[in-house]
């Protein structure tokens, strides 16, 4: 068995003694239950009353309406409880472990320090993609069981979402080498935080026709590209949508869906391999 094996069967482990998949699977049924209800709640009420005058004369199907913004928000539930497992096998990979020694037995030869940083995230990768798909489906059934609704695309901002929670794996990772775990998780969702605030922002800014807002929301999701990632699946989920009700989800609370091209994968890929070039380097500087 390689060194990059053992220590994803490793993390693993460590994983299953701290009781993290525990905390992340009461958490995630909590959250799943209560979409559950949610959905149940609003297609009753689509069924049980007619369109509003104003949705019926613009031609707004309020089913797809209600199903998109119900799915667009569980989609944002997915990639929250995703970042937040990303962060808890991550957050304390190298300095927190290394503080409490167990960190040194594990980068001597012939194991070392890289394979450590590469298996640390496969094993935190591989977990989150297996959350994140488990997650999306339950919300697809869930959504399709309570109103008939699905979105035009289901793979793409399903790999989307997963995709994302790996790049916050990624982050997290970096900063272990240099934060400590409390701090380090802080860090972590602070600038998930920033990232879907600057989403926000874009949407203000197009509404106010605010090309500094914009621009703002471009860069701000480029940099961070777990943003890009899920304003792109939330734009894949109403993809074949046309007309009054495109416009209206677009102003809705469904808001901040933005196609981000054909450039966005390789930006992705290249973006892990850089910042996963920095935790090497970094981490083989570092004093333990």
């Amino acid at each position: 068995m390689s060194g990059v094996a053992v220590i994803v069967a490793y993390a693993l482990r460590e994983s299953l003694r701290r009781r993290v998949f525990l905390v992340v699977l009461v958490l995630t049924a909590a959250f799943v239950a209560l979409y559950w209800l949610g959905a149940e709640k609003a297609f009753d009420t689509v069924d049980e009353n007619a369109p509003p005058p104003a949705a019926a004369l613009a031609g707004i199907d309020t089913r797809t309406l209600t199903g998109a913004t119900l799915f667009g928000l569980s989609m944002f539930g997915t990639l929250f409880l995703g970042a937040v497992l990303a962060a808890f096998l991550t957050l304390s990979v190298v300095r927190g472990d290394a503080e409490r020694g167990l960190l040194q037995p594990l980068v001597v030869r012939p194991i070392g320090r890289s394979s450590l940083l590469v298996g640390r995230f496969l094993a935190a990768a591989g977990v989150c993609t297996v959350y994140v798909l488990a997650v999306f489906g339950a919300n697809l059934w869930i959504t399709w069981e309570a109103g008939g609704w699905r979105p035009d695309r289901i793979a793409e901002p399903a790999i989307q979402l997963a995709a994302a929670v790996t790049v916050v794996a990624a982050i997290s990772l970096l900063g272990s080498i240099f934060l400590s775990a409390t701090a380090n998780g802080i860090a972590v969702f602070m600038i998930l935080g920033a990232g879907l605030v600057a989403g926000l922002l874009g949407q203000i800014g197009e509404v106010l026709n605010s090309q500094t807002l914009t621009n703002v929301a471009t860069i701000s999701s480029w940099v961070l590209p777990f943003e890009a990632l899920y304003q792109d699946g939330l734009n894949a989920i109403t993809a074949d949508t046309s007309g009054f009700t495109e416009f209206a989800l677009q102003l809705g609370p469904f808001g901040g869906a933005q196609a981000a091209g054909p450039f966005l994968w390789p930006w992705t890929i290249a973006y892990l391999v850089f910042v996963g070039g920095i935790a090497i380097t970094a981490f083989a500087r570092k004093d333990l």
